[in-house]
C-alpha cells in the first residue's frame, strides 16, 4: 500500500488531569472523514511520544523544551492539598504551605509540580505515581499537594481537597514536534484556538461569495440596466405617457389619471 493510499488520521496524546472532550467533539463535527485517536501517557513520557512520532500533538505541562517541540500555553490550574476528610485542613477554605508544616506531605516520582522544596515533613520513602500517593492519603500515611484536576482524576469519597495559596501551579499546554506542523495539526490548533469553521488557517482559501447575493443566472441584463433604460436592439420603444391639454401628464403620482378625479369644469356666472 502506498502513502497516498492509506486513511489520513490524527493521534492525540493527552496527561493525566486533561480532559480533551470538548476538542475532540469538535473535531469529530468538523472533519468526520479523519478519525482521532486519544493516546494517554504519563507526563513524563508525553515528549518521548512526541519527538518518536508515535503521536502528531498531546497535551502536556510546562516547561515544553522548545529547541524541537512547539507549544501554546492553555490555562494554569490551582494547586490543592488532598487530606482525609476528618483533617483539620478540611474545615477551612484554603491553607498556604506554612499550614502543612507538621504533617508528612507526600511527594509521588511523577509530581507534576515544581518545588523548590516541597512542604511538610518528607515521608520515607516516595510513591511512585500520584494514584499510589492518593491510596496512602486514604491510608492516613500523609497529605498530597498536586493540581486540582489530579485530586478530581483521583477522587474518593473518604477523600476531600483544599487549595493552597502559595504553592507551585501546573500550566498545561498543546505541543507538537516543529518540523511536522501539518494541516491536520494546524486544523486542530484552530479547533483548540477557538477558530470558526470558516477560518482559513492552514487551509487554502476559498473565493468568497457576497453575503446575500446569489449569481446572477443572466448576466446579460446588466448591460441592459446600465443603458440609461434604452430599449435592447430590435426590441419595442416604450409608449409614452397620454399627456393632457395644460401639457401635464395623464398619470397621478398614485398611478391614477388626472382627469378621471377632476369630474366636468364648473361654468362661469
Amino acid at each position: 500500500m502506498t502513502g497516498s493510499d492509506v486513511s489520513p488520521s490524527f493521534r492525540l496524546a493527552y496527561v493525566p488531569g486533561v480532559t480533551p472532550t470538548k476538542w475532540v467533539r469538535i473535531w469529530n463535527e468538523r472533519l468526520p472523514d479523519v478519525p482521532l485517536t486519544l493516546i494517554g501517557v504519563p507526563a513524563a513520557e508525553a515528549f518521548g511520544l512526541l519527538r518518536g512520532g508515535a503521536a502528531d500533538a498531546g497535551f502536556v505541562r510546562l516547561p515544553v523544551d522548545r529547541t524541537d517541540l512547539s507549544a501554546i500555553p492553555l490555562y494554569t490550574e490551582t494547586t490543592v492539598v488532598v487530606v482525609p476528610k476528618d483533617h483539620l485542613v478540611a474545615a477551612v477554605d484554603e491553607v498556604a504551605t506554612a499550614d502543612l508544616a507538621d504533617d508528612i506531605v507526600l511527594h509521588p516520582l511523577d509530581d507534576t509540580l515544581d518545588w523548590e522544596r516541597p512542604p511538610g515533613r518528607p515521608a520515607n520513602e516516595r510513591p511512585a505515581t500520584t494514584a499510589d500517593a492518593v491510596e496512602l492519603v486514604a491510608a492516613g500515611v500523609g497529605l498530597l499537594v498536586v493540581p486540582q484536576s489530579l485530586a478530581r482524576l483521583h477522587h474518593r469519597k473518604d477523600l476531600t481537597y483544599r487549595p493552597v495559596t502559595d504553592a507551585p501551579q501546573s500550566r498545561v499546554a498543546l505541543s507538537w514536534p516543529q518540523d511536522e506542523t501539518t494541516d491536520l495539526v494546524e486544523q486542530f490548533i484552530g479547533i483548540v484556538r477557538g477558530r470558526t469553521v470558516n477560518s482559513t488557517r492552514g487551509r487554502p482559501a476559498a473565493a468568497a461569495e457576497p453575503k446575500g447575493k446569489k449569481p446572477d443566472k443572466n448576466p446579460d441584463r446588466n448591460s441592459d440596466r446600465n443603458s440609461d433604460r434604452k430599449p435592447a436592439k430590435g426590441g419595442a420603444p416604450r409608449k409614452p405617457a397620454a399627456r393632457t391639454p395644460g401639457g401635464k401628464s395623464g398619470r397621478s403620482s398614485s398611478g391614477g389619471t388626472n382627469a378621471g378625479k377632476r369630474g366636468r369644469p364648473r361654468r362661469r356666472s
